[in-house]
């Protein structure tokens, strides 16, 4: 079945189920980052541009979902949620791919290799970071739930806690960021300056997988505000 096909089936069930879909294709992009960033590390080229094409392929997939969702999400006024928290919610979890998408480009345009001194780390830093964003599924995967029950009783708790649990993990990430950071700039007058200057902007750029799975939170706890 193609994307659109699948989107004309999914959306006579739920406003949400769009959602759904789009956030899963989401995460399975941001969870090619740990395969790639090992291949990285086993300076595997050929493994690292196969992983970059999957990345782009299912960043492409995440954006004709966007685009099918925001073409075809109803305008009526009896949506069990606002129609423009939808569309915040989808947009956030769009640049999750986006940066994936960014992170992988870069890293087989200019061929970047890891200083040993930061491997392991990295690799934890990584996983985290996907941890977040798989952390923000859970939570929009409760989104029919809570439709079901009106936003209302226990499912509100059981979203709040998973969101508190996403900020969680995402503070574990700021903290694994600082440390590679550090290491990087003792041995920073070792570098070329330019690998130096690319290494920061993958490392921030990893970062933002976690942030911007916190922001899809965010956004589902102003869903539940209202």
């Amino acid at each position: 079945m193609t994307v659109g096909g699948y989107m004309g089936g999914i959306f006579g069930n739920s406003p949400v189920s769009p959602l759904q879909a789009h956030m899963k294709i989401v995460f399975r992009c941001a969870s090619e980052l740990i395969p790639l960033f090992n291949a990285v590390i086993n300076e595997d080229w050929d493994e690292v541009a196969r992983l970059q094409k999957k990345i782009s392929d299912l960043e492409k997939d995440a954006d004709i979902l966007k685009k099918e969702l925001r073409l075809n999400l109803p305008k009526g006024l009896f949506m069990p949620v606002s129609r423009q928290d939808l569309l915040e919610v989808l947009l956030m979890q769009d640049s999750i791919a986006n940066k994936a998408k960014d992170i992988a480009g870069t890293i087989v345009g200019r061929q970047m290799v890891l200083p040993d001194i930061i491997h392991e780390d990295y690799i934890r830093f990584v996983e985290r970071c996907v941890a977040a964003c798989k952390q923000a599924r859970k939570a929009v995967n409760e989104l029919d739930e809570l439709v079901a029950t009106g936003f209302s009783g226990q499912e509100i708790h059981i979203v709040t806690e998973m969101i508190t649990k996403l900020d969680s993990i995402e503070s574990d990430t700021d903290n694994l960021q600082s440390g590679i950071r550090l290491q990087i700039f003792e041995i920073e007058n070792d570098l070329p300056p330019i690998e130096a200057m690319f290494l920061y902007k993958i490392i921030e750029a990893t970062g933002e997988i976690a942030d911007k799975s916190q922001g899809v939170g965010s956004r589902l706890q102003l869903m539940l505000a209202r």
